[in-house]
């Protein structure tokens, strides 16, 4: 899986900045009225901070009271409006509701490009939303062509070692990688680290980020060495840099076992896979896409390992998820759908055998 930009701090910082954003509110919300815009920045911080945390629901609902108050305070294309859809759309995304993030991101967009110039840093922020938004829904073209548009305006707009254009290079790599361009993948991928080396803490989330995506592409190349060391480091930057329950953490568990069952050490690969579905069990809604495709992995280790019937039974729980959650026609539910169907040929057919 490889990973998209996610705005935050250190480690550490959020549940102080919590506590401060909400002691901020508490004295607004006794000296100022009700709708009053800076109460709904302390919300949209408090906001930030959950999101931050991986907390999402919780993110949501802060975003929501923040644009609630805006309504009532603000001129209806006021460039704030359009920051609090663009996050609530990040929250409905990071819960893994691709469509209601994305009518956000474009409510966002509209808003921007009425009240900002078309080459505005918020308008490539809106594009860049909208190309994760089609990307995470499996739309791989209409993904890079948002993107593409992001790094037009951001390299006009912000300097060049910009975190942002590096964010655009990254997204520009996803794009290629889920459309099965992996040399263009890794490409965009190395410009990005590169940018994000010089600008970014070298702990940062978004370096680590960087070297998942790069440990992907290298993975998909057939080069699986270059993957698991990739992988990681982009691990070990994230364990000092995220809460450990945090969902980048199963990521990286995740691809780790991807690397270890590409090199047929299917033991290694599947305790990873379950350190994975592990953490995202505790930070993710039951349903996430992210939970079904750990379902699908250890699916995979089990039937590698010549399990089958304990393999079928996770490959069913990947495909129900994934139908309550994916588009019908998306990449993801086909090939559990496979897998599934696979196992099952295979134990019937093993049964009939067997009686015979």
């Amino acid at each position: 899986t490889t990973t998209s930009v996610m705005r935050i701090t250190t480690l550490g910082d959020y549940p102080k900045a919590l506590s401060s954003y909400e002691q901020a509110l508490k004295i607004q919300l006794q000296s100022l009225p009700p709708n009053h815009p800076s109460i709904a920045v302390s919300y949209n911080n408090i906001g930030e901070a959950y999101r931050n945390m991986g907390d999402y629901p919780k993110a949501l609902s802060s975003y929501e009271q923040a644009l609630k108050i805006r309504e009532q305070s603000l001129p209806p294309n006021h460039p704030d409006m359009a920051s609090s859809y663009n996050n609530i759309g990040e929250a409905y995304r990071n819960m893994g509701d691709y469509s209601k993030a994305l009518s956000s991101y474009e409510q966002a967009l509209k808003i921007q490009l009425q009240s900002l110039p078309s080459n505005h840093p918020s308008v490539a922020s809106s594009y860049n939303n909208i190309g994760n938004a089609y990307s995470d829904m499996g739309d791989y073209p209409k993904a890079l062509s948002s993107h593409e548009q992001a790094l037009k305006i951001r390299e006009q707009s912000l300097p060049l070692n910009h975190p942002h254009v590096a964010s655009s290079y990254n997204n520009i790599g996803n794009a290629y990688h889920n459309m099965g361009d992996y040399p263009n993948a890794l490409s965009s991928y190395e410009q990005a680290l590169k940018i994000r080396e010089q600008s970014l803490p070298p702990n940062h989330p978004d370096v680590a980020g960087s070297y998942n995506n790069i440990g992907e592409a290298y993975r998909n190349m057939g080069d699986y060495s270059k993957a698991l060391s990739s992988h990681e480091q982009a691990l070990k930057i994230k364990q000092q840099s995220l809460p450990p329950n945090h969902p980048d953490v199963a990521g990286s568990y995740n691809n780790i076992g991807e690397a270890y069952r590409n090199m047929g050490d299917y033991s290694k690969a599947l305790s990873s896979y379950e350190q994975a579905l592990k953490i995202r069990e505790q930070s993710l809604p039951p349903n996430h896409p992210h939970v079904a495709s750990s379902y699908n992995n250890i699916g995979a280790a089990y039937r590698n390992m010549g399990d089958h019937r304990t393999a079928l039974l996770f490959y069913t729980k990947a495909v129900q998820i994934a139908q309550e959650v994916l588009p019908s026609t998306h990449p993801h539910l086909q090939l559990y759908k496979t897998n599934f169907e696979a196992v099952q040929q295979f134990l019937s057919l093993g049964s009939f055998l067997t009686w015979k």
